[in-house]
């Protein structure tokens, strides 16, 4: 559900600068500010002065993290930064990133948003041959068979051999001393970008952390690249290592994670959201007295929704009927059973004069567990609400995600063993309706074989032990409204 579903987390956030003429350690501290959306679990920085490495990673927040003192003490010009949600490791200073490694051939920081598929068969070899981990994180996985690898190749070369050898979703920033560099996996499955500074340039995961430099938005990073920021900051360099024939891309990026002001692969998500919801409007749309999102991420979908049934003559308005306390964090505690059925009541407060006496549709995101549903409901009617129907931007969940999303187990998602009809009765909603798969390909322009829609499918474009998968590869480069019954 929008602002922190139950069960589905963010993922992470990366990013890089090579500036020609100031410290790098403020400008990341601000993109690093603009990607906090992504993970509130840990923060870091790693620079370089072109003699040593110098890095700072807490737990916590961006603005929890770092002090005046500690951006001081992160010298260089060059440098990479990184917001995290554990999915693979635990949520420990070990795992928090980037992951800083030296060896003989220099010093490696790195930055990962993504999840590997093969990292523990990867680090037991490496293990074999005496690398030593000090987490159980991919990311570990990822640095040091890039410093083998650097040991018997210049960087080009020894980037390809590492994007050989990993497999699953990722997108990176690295430092190799004192150069930056980004690497997109071969089917795209994070977003990157690129962007130009005054006076340098920026890799990140969205363009909002450009936006916050007050950069220019040059392009996404293409599935299966490298780019090389020059180190004087007057430009990059590009290296296509991997063509893939189909990408795999994220839909639930332009859904739910990334920020309605970013573009993600050369869309802006306000706009695909806004378009998702006039075809939820088009494919199950319902004339009610009052349309209204579940904030935050809802909000598009329902402007959009609403737009579509008003130019088609529908009398509806759309109001925020739901008020959203920012101060009631993902982490709250709920150690009771009455405090967990108080959770929803705590986060969203409706405007009772909006909804008592009115059929309201409630427009949000995603459905995951149901339980934030059914009490949204059960509020909407406490204050007077005639009828409650829920419309979905997206398909059901019905698989767990293996990309770097810490979603519910399948055991856990209300749509893997429930029909629509099922959950609508569960709910407590007077209609259900998902938006279809077909309207997230047709909305983003892009046929079904290049997105990646594992948890609306269970079918993996990357190979997983004991899952099914949509691609025939030799190796993974890497409705209608539901009514409840009476």
């Amino acid at each position: 559900m929008s602002g922190l579903p139950q069960g589905l987390r963010e993922k992470c956030g990366v990013v890089g600068v090579s500036l020609a003429d100031r410290q790098a350690a403020r400008p990341l501290y601000y993109a690093l500010y603009a990607l906090q959306h992504r993970g509130q679990e840990s923060a870091g920085i790693v620079t370089h002065d072109g003699f040593q490495q110098h890095d700072h990673v807490e737990l916590g927040l961006v603005g929890d993290a770092f002090t005046e003192a500690d951006l001081d003490g992160l010298a260089g010009r060059v440098g990479i930064g990184h917001v995290r949600y554990p999915t693979e490791g635990g949520l420990d200073s070990s795992c928090a990133q980037p992951f800083s490694v030296s060896f003989k051939s220099g010093s490696l920081g790195l930055s990962h948003n993504g999840n590997l598929v093969n990292a523990d068969e990867i680090r037991e070899e490496l293990a074999g041959l005496g690398h030593a981990f000090t987490s159980d994180g991919d990311t570990e996985v990822i640095a040091h068979d890039l410093a083998r690898n650097l040991l018997e190749a210049d960087l080009v070369r020894a980037v390809k051999r590492t994007m050989n050898r990993i497999h699953g979703s990722y997108s990176l920033t690295i430092t190799h001393d004192d150069t930056v560099l980004g690497v997109r996996d071969p089917e795209g499955n994070r977003p990157l970008c690129i962007g130009k500074l005054d006076d340098g340039y920026i890799l990140a995961s969205e363009s909002a952390a450009i936006d916050v430099l007050d950069g220019e938005l040059i392009r996404d990073v293409n599935p299966g690249e490298l780019v090389v920021l020059q180190e004087d900051g007057e430009g990059f360099d590009s290296y296509q290592l991997f063509t893939p024939e189909n990408t795999a891309h994220c839909f639930f990026e332009h859904v739910y994670f990334a920020r309605p002001d970013s573009a993600i692969d050369g869309k802006l998500v306000y706009d695909v959201r806004r378009d998702l919801g006039r075809k939820l409007w088009e494919e199950s749309g319902i004339e009610t007295d009052v349309v209204m999102p579940v904030p935050d991420s809802g909000r598009a979908f329902a402007s959009g929704y609403a737009e579509a049934a008003q130019e088609e003559g529908a009398d509806v308005e759309f109001a925020e009927g739901l008020m959203k306390n920012r101060y009631v964090g993902r982490t709250f505690i709920m150690p009771t059973q009455d405090a967990r059925e108080r959770a929803v009541r705590l986060k969203l407060n409706p405007i009772r004069d909006v909804v008592e006496g009115k059929t309201v549709t409630v427009i949000d995101d995603s459905i995951v567990r149901g339980t934030t549903s059914t009490q949204l409901v059960q509020l909407l009617r406490d204050v007077g609400a005639e009828a409650v129907h829920m419309r979905i931007g997206a398909p059901p969940i019905i698989a767990p995600c293996y990309m770097g999303i810490d979603m519910a187990t399948r055991e856990e998602l209300i749509a893997a063993d429930q029909t629509t009809e099922e959950i609508c009765e569960e709910i407590a909603a007077d209609s259900l309706a998902y938006l279809s798969i077909d309207a997230i390909a047709e909305t983003l322009d892009e046929s079904e074989s290049d997105l990646c829609l594992g948890c609306v499918t269970g079918e993996y474009p990357y190979d997983i032990e004991g899952e099914e998968t949509d691609r025939d590869v030799e190796r993974p480069v890497i409705g209608d409204p539901a009514p409840a019954d009476d």
